[in-house]
């Protein structure tokens, strides 16, 4: 079975959601509580799962139309996106470590994919 270019980039829109919410679910930690009707409250924590949970149906729905195995290393582009909106929107450092570590995920993606 080949992986349909349209599937592919709904996986990487999933990636794009999926990282998204773990910005959020980062944003909301500094309110966080394990009482369950605060969380009701927690308009960062409430966007993040939203976000989080879109990702995870329309990648679901992905598998159903593709090889996992060409679809699991595209959604790992999830990690680039994490640290690329961390550091614009947190402020966490950027080094030279993390731009190797990153490089080497999309050579892995690209090797896995090819």
């Amino acid at each position: 079975m080949k992986v349909d270019l349209t599937i592919i980039l709904i996986v990487l829109f999933c990636a794009l959601l999926g990282a998204t919410g773990q910005i959020f679910f980062k944003i909301a930690s500094k309110n966080f509580s394990f009482n369950p009707i605060l969380w009701f409250t927690n308009i960062p924590l409430i966007v993040g799962v939203f976000l989080y949970g879109l990702s995870a149906v329309l990648f679901v729905w992905s598998l159903k139309h593709g090889e996992i195995s060409i679809i699991y290393p595209i959604f790992a582009t999830t990690y680039i996106w994490v640290s690329i909106f961390a550091h614009f929107y947190l402020g966490e450092s950027f080094s030279g470590l993390k731009i190797g570590g990153i490089f080497l995920i999309i050579l892995g993606i690209f090797l896995i994919v090819k």
